[in-house]
Formats: structure tokens, sequence, C-alpha cells
């Protein structure tokens, strides 16, 4: 068989060909497709298969960029939308030019997308003409290119065959954790987009890095531009994970934040079968029991909607959640009890990671576990997990005498051999443990061990 031949089965049969391009790296991959054709339509999906936007003025407005993304967004399966906080996003408030006194703008999206020039200038983009006219004068094209909902719905329409959103907006300053920013603005048009673009395999979210009121704007329901429609895109999500700024409590400070994320949640609760959720910073409340904190129980008058801080939270119940994992929490014994209790039929795995209790114990958090199976068996599956100290061990020697070095090293305080639990150890532990072969070859040159 001649060269060209084997090269084209080998090209030809679907499997090879694609393990083969899997193995390449994402530069390689991109010059692949310049040699010809038909290697540019194989790699393509490959090397357009996750997609990274950083947010600015002109992203989904460039024609040319638009184009591209036309071509390539059938590809696209995983999409990163960045936008960090920094001094470009911050908003001053509106002033009046005339008065001098602040001017009071009424956010409402605009969402159709104009047919011509004349009739979109026919309308005005924020309400009314003399808001329309501080804003344009006041406030950067970042403002408006994040608040430009028609843009946002072009780009998502792209890319039809999404199946995984991830979303990273860090580093907002604690300061103006209570101030609109153009970061809150891009939420909602991109929330807006998702919903009106028919992204039909889109199942699994993620908000890597994300401030406590970003919940209020992804909220279909609560949100600016919701629609009666508006959460039935987001129920197709079967896996979310968030990762969220924590807010020191103080006693006595509003809690609306997590009044939002109890809302935000709730959105799920007949669809999610994977939730992982992390505070960053320091510890907060457990998200899928907000219900039994106390700081959300409290009737005072003084909080933002009077009329309805003596109604409790309705706890949260997920009719098919299966992978459960907290991290950097603080809660109750009982909060963990009464959640798998509740849970029972449909949670196979849950995690508790970085978990103080601030009452109880965990054996009184995990009694229900008793009370289901019947025994306390599953006690004896329960797997501790430490911090061990690695000690590289000299490399160039044979395994024999390593033995032979530990069992004489360690005669005199034991008369068991040390290496008879090492036959039972795994491959991997035994790499770790003899290491690779040339880390420590010039120590032994001038070691005590070098006589062996």
């Amino acid at each position: 068989m001649s060269p060209g031949s084997a090269f084209l089965q080998f090209w030809w049969t679907e499997k090879t060909r694609t393990t083969f391009l899997s193995c390449l790296p994402q530069d390689e991959l991109a010059l692949f497709r310049l040699a010809c054709h038909d290697f540019s339509v194989r790699a393509a999906p490959l090397l357009f298969e996750e997609l990274d936007i950083t947010f600015r003025a002109s992203i989904f407005t460039k024609p040319a960029r638009m184009a591209a993304l036309d071509r390539i967004g059938q590809h696209v399966r995983t999409l990163t939308f960045n936008m960090p906080h920094s001094p470009k996003t911050f908003l001053p408030p509106l002033l009046n030019p005339v008065t001098g006194e602040e001017a009071t703008f009424i956010y409402e999206p605009y969402t159709q997308s104009p047919k011509d020039s004349a009739s979109r200038l026919s309308v005005p983009t924020y309400g009314s003409w003399e808001m329309t006219d501080l804003l344009v004068k006041q406030y950067s094209p970042l403002f408006h290119a994040a608040a430009n909902v028609p843009s946002f719905i072009r780009a998502f329409s792209a890319i039809s065959n999404l199946k995984h959103l991830r979303i990273s907006c860090p580093g907002q300053e604690p300061e103006q954790r209570y101030r609109r920013s153009i970061v809150d603005y891009a939420l909602i048009s991109l929330r807006i987009a998702v919903e009106h673009s028919k992204l039909t395999a889109l199942d699994t979210l993620s908000l890597m890095s994300v401030h406590p009121g970003a919940t209020l704007y992804l909220n279909p329901v609560l949100g600016f531009g919701a629609l009666p429609n508006s959460a039935k895109r987001w129920k197709q999500i079967r896996k979310l994970s968030i990762r969220m700024d924590s807010i020191a409590f103080i006693p006595g400070s509003p809690a609306d934040h997590l009044k939002m994320l109890h809302s935000y949640l709730q959105l799920f609760s007949s669809s999610l079968r994977q939730f992982k959720f992390r505070w960053r910073g320091a510890k907060g409340p457990c998200p899928l029991s907000l219900g039994m904190e106390s700081c959300l129980q409290n009737d005072s008058p003084t909080l933002a909607c009077p009329r309805r801080c003596h109604l409790a939270l309705r706890p949260l119940r997920f009719e098919k959640l299966r992978d459960m994992e907290v991290e950097n929490i603080i809660l109750d014994a009982s909060q963990i009890s009464s959640f798998i209790t509740v849970h029972r039929r449909t949670l196979r795995e849950f995690n508790f990671e970085d978990t103080r209790l601030r009452s109880g114990t965990w054996d009184d958090a995990l009694a229900p576990l008793t009370r289901i199976s019947g025994s306390e068996k599953w006690k004896e599956k329960l797997e501790e997990v430490m911090d061990v100290p690695l000690v590289l061990s000299p490399v160039g020697l044979e395994e024999e005498q390593m033995k032979k070095v530990i069992h004489d090293h360690s005669r005199p305080r034991s008369s068991k051999p040390l290496y008879g639990g090492w036959q039972k150890a795994g491959a991997k532990s035994r790499e770790l443990f003899w290491g690779t072969p040339d880390h420590m070859r010039k120590f032994l040159r001038i070691s005590m061990f070098s006589w062996l």
C-alpha cells in the first residue's frame, strides 16, 4: 500500500481521525486548518468547540467579527463570557446639566431589532429623548454596548448548538455592591439573549466568579425585561455551578442578596440534577437551606421590603437532584439533616467541603442516613481525607535495594518490616514515592546511598 493510500485510509476513518485531531494542541490545530479545505472542515469542530469572549464596546457590533461568528458558531459548545469589574465599568450618577441634580433612570430593555436605521432612530433607546441624550453624553460607549440587547440576541442566535454557558465577572469592590454597574447591564442583555435564542442543547450553567447582586439580573422572573415565558429556556439547565463573592454578615445588616440567591435557585427546582456552590472569601450560609437562617426570619420594618419581611422563605426542594457539593459554608447540623431527609429519594452523592457546624455534631447531621438504611453500615464506607507529607526517595536504586535500606534503618525501632504494606500500594503511589528517573541523580553521586 502506498503512503498516500495509507494516509487516506487513516484520514477517512472517523474514529482515528477524531482521535488524532483531539491530540493536537490548539495552536497546531489552527495551523493544521491552513493545509487544505478538507483539513479545515474536519478540524473546525474541535478548534472552535470552546469560545472565550471578553466583553468590549465593539464585541457584538463589528461586522467582520459577527460574520466570523456566523461561520464558526455552529461548532461552539462551551461559551465563556468574561467581564471583570474595573474603573471602566463604574457608573457615576446621572446629573441634570441645568440644575445639577441627580436624574432618575428607570431602565427598560429595548429588545426589538430595527429593520432599518430610520425606524431605529424614530424610537428613543432609553425611554425618552431627554434621558437618551443624558446617557449618550455622560456614559461611555461600553455602557451602550452592554445595554444593546439586539446585538446580544444576534450573537447568541449564531451559536445554536451551545451546551455550556460560563459567566465570569470578578473584581467587584465591596463599596460598590449596592450600585449598579455596566456589568449588571451586560448580564441583563445576556439573559434576555439566551431567552430569545433557540438554544435547545443548553443544559449546563457555570457562574464562575460573580458578585452577590448578579442573581437579580440573571433571574428571568424578577429581572429587568422579564416575560411570562422567560424561565422556559433556563429550566433546561441540568448542571449548575456557582462561585459567589461572600459578604461578611453583621447582625442587623441587609440580607437581600441571600433572598435573591434563594429566589434564583428556586427557578431550577424542577430540573436540576447536579449542583455545586462555593462562597469566595469568608464563610457564608448554605444556599440550599436559607429558609432556616435566622437572619432571613427577621421581621424588622427597616428592611428594604417591609411588606414581605414577615413572610418565611419557602424551603428549596429539587425534584431530580442527584449530586450536590457546597464549600466554605457555615450551618447547623439540623439544616443538613433536613436537607438529606427531604431529598432522600433522589440524592446519590453529597459533599460538604470546608464546612463548619454552628450547632450539633456530624453524627446529628448524618443521622437520617441511619434511619434510611436501617443500620449504621454506611459509616464503614466513610473515607477520611488528610494531608500527608510526601518525601521523595533517592532515584536510580533498585526497589529491592531501597527496601533493604528502609528495613535496616527501622530495625532498632520495630521488628516488623516496613515494606510489608508497600506491596499493597497502588502504581501511582509507588511512582510518587520513587520519583522520576533523574530528579536526584546528582544528589546520589555524593550521597550515602552511592555505595549500593
